[in-house]
């Protein structure tokens, strides 16, 4: 007895979107343009972090040698791209020795150190939360033209309906796609950006300790000696 070949089946995503009525056709373009998106934001943030980690680095190893105030305030004057360094010139521009003042300053500069490390992180949460219901909007766009073909054909043959459902079923999977790897890259992401601010946190404590005990950072403002 012969054996009777069985047709290969090919899922092809392009024919169907091809085919596909224009809602659900907008609607894969756009989810196209975000997953994009999501991963050329992904690759701009690893770089970010990448340098902010490794300049940040290098400006604490420098630091753990200052042993005055005043070398402090040097070391971060020739340093103007390490995040600690930038902590530091905020604090020597408050021109006091107040302990409570030098950790309010500290905290704020670290508050501008985060949200320039946050950058596009809101862009990665938008699309993790938008793309599963711009996607279930060409599938439900696609269900409905499945519906109306029914109605044209006076059918609900599957050839009839199956490529309407296959085109929806398509903007739902792309819309997955964009939106899973947001959620990883902005979890990461996001995880990196807090254990960086928690060591600057720590860092910035030592120094504002450093230069609220030494006066020799600031001075232009010591107590002025009252004339004869």
């Amino acid at each position: 007895m012969a054996l009777v070949d069985e047709p290969t089946i090919k899922l092809d995503v392009i024919t169907l979107l091809s085919h596909a009525s224009w809602p659900v056709r907008a609607t894969t373009g756009i989810l196209i343009a975000a997953s994009c998106l999501v991963w050329m934001i992904a690759a701009l943030k690893f770089l970010q972090l990448a340098r902010l980690r490794a300049s940040s680095t290098a400006f604490e190893r420098l630091a753990r040698e200052a042993t005055t105030g005043r070398a402090l305030v040097e070391l971060a004057a020739q340093d103007r791209h390490s995040p600690g360094a930038r902590i530091v010139r905020e604090l020597e521009a408050r021109r006091t020795t107040s302990l409570e003042r030098l950790r309010a300053a500290a905290d704020r500069a670290i508050v501008t150190e985060r949200q320039r490390a946050q950058v596009l992180l809101s862009s990665l949460a938008s699309v993790a939360s938008a793309a599963p219901f711009v996607g279930l909007f060409g599938t439900v766009y696609g269900i409905m033209d499945a519906f109306v073909r029914i109605g044209a054909a006076k059918s609900a043959a599957l050839p009839v309906v199956a490529p309407a459902i296959g085109e929806a079923l398509v903007a739902t999977a792309i819309g997955l796609a964009a939106a899973i790897p947001a959620v990883v890259f902005y979890n990461f992401i996001d995880k990196r950006v807090g254990d960086f601010t928690s060591e600057l946190e720590a860092s910035a404590s030592e120094w504002v300790s450093l230069l609220a005990e030494s006066n020799e950072a600031f001075p232009l403002f010591a107590s002025p000696r009252k004339g004869r």
